[in-house]
């Protein structure tokens, strides 16, 4: 069962650090790079991007994405894993960071061993969204078409093993129905599929969904235990029938395991400070529909562990492998 307990839920900002005025002093010594590793124009693309040029500001230094992408994300987070631990590279991580050790065991790194958590930045509830063109009005019309076609219903995700194909999987277990799962290889691929009606359903967060959401997609359902305040009229997976189906998508930002403390201190604290700018708020808030957490690294840290551990089960229950 997934339960709201694991997902942070408390939109306050950890408190600024003295950090960002003090120490690291020869920190930053040149450009900053924020790993993507995912496509540019999925979410992970755009909040990296979203957040550059106010870190740049408040750190007197360039910072710089890139997007590495491949393997589930997995090929540009294995390069801040061994990156030089100096304060230079930093990841950017989303919900399948989580995923990642129980669907390939061989790595090469270790999810949790191989970085220093910095700060979950935000969360948000996927929407189970349907082209315009087709018939769909509710969940409840969903779950009816694939009790009367079993395996005929699509639905898209950014990849196997992602958060929208775990929970989708949860809820087909719960709801006793089976739909045909089209991965794509990141949030901007599923969306323009999605809105071209290549499949009968996309299941992403509102940052994930390319602004398409009200334009050529319908939500159809949330997946948060509560309902979003971007979407209040929009039911729940539990309120539309499927009980014990909670889960939200996340985004976090991780550093190399041994990045000097001091370092952190103050990447953390430009975070804090970043986070609580207005104009960057209602880009995220309102532009993008997610909720801004901002906690610190030791909440991150233990929300990571609880992630790993409940889709992890759900990844051995169900034998799902990386394709």
């Amino acid at each position: 069962m997934i339960s709201r307990r694991t997902v942070l839920a408390a939109p306050m900002l950890a408190p600024a650090s003295p950090a960002l005025a003090q120490g690291a002093s020869a920190w930053p010594n040149g450009p900053i790079r924020i790993m993507a590793p995912f496509p540019p124009g999925g979410s992970v693309d755009t909040f990296a991007r979203l957040l550059a040029p106010t870190l740049q500001t408040l750190l007197g230094a360039p910072v710089v994405v890139e997007n590495r992408t491949g393997a589930g994300g997995t090929l540009g987070t294995a390069a801040v894993a061994r990156a030089a631990p100096d304060g230079q590279s930093w990841l950017l991580c989303f919900d399948t960071h989580a995923t990642m050790r129980a669907l390939t065991p061989d790595l090469g790194f270790d999810p949790r061993r191989d970085f220093a958590p910095v700060m979950l930045l935000a969360t948000a509830p996927m929407l189970l969204t349907t082209p315009n063109d087709r018939p769909f009005r509710s969940l409840g019309d969903v779950i009816a078409a694939a009790r009367a076609r079993p395996e005929a219903v699509t639905y898209g995700t950014i990849g196997i093993g992602s958060l929208a194909h775990l929970t989708m999987e949860v809820l087909q277990g719960r709801a006793g129905v089976r739909l045909v799962h089209v991965p794509y290889r990141g949030g901007s691929p599923l969306a323009t599929a999605a809105a071209a009606g290549e499949i009968d359903l996309a299941i992403a967060s509102p940052i994930g969904l390319g602004g398409q959401v009200g334009v050529r997609l319908r939500p159809l359902a949330q997946s948060g235990a509560v309902r979003t305040g971007a979407l209040p009229d929009l039911p729940t997976f539990i309120e539309a029938g499927v009980a014990g189906v909670a889960a939200n998508a996340f985004w976090g930002v991780l550093g190399p395991a041994a990045v000097p403390g001091s370092i952190l201190a103050r990447f953390h604290a430009a975070l804090v400070e970043g986070l609580r700018e207005p104009g960057l708020r209602r880009r995220l808030i309102e532009g993008q529909g997610v909720d801004v957490v901002g906690s610190t690294p030791e909440e991150f840290g233990a929300f990571l562990d609880a992630q790993i551990e409940l889709w992890g089960n759900v990844i051995r229950e169900a034998g799902i492998r990386a394709g």
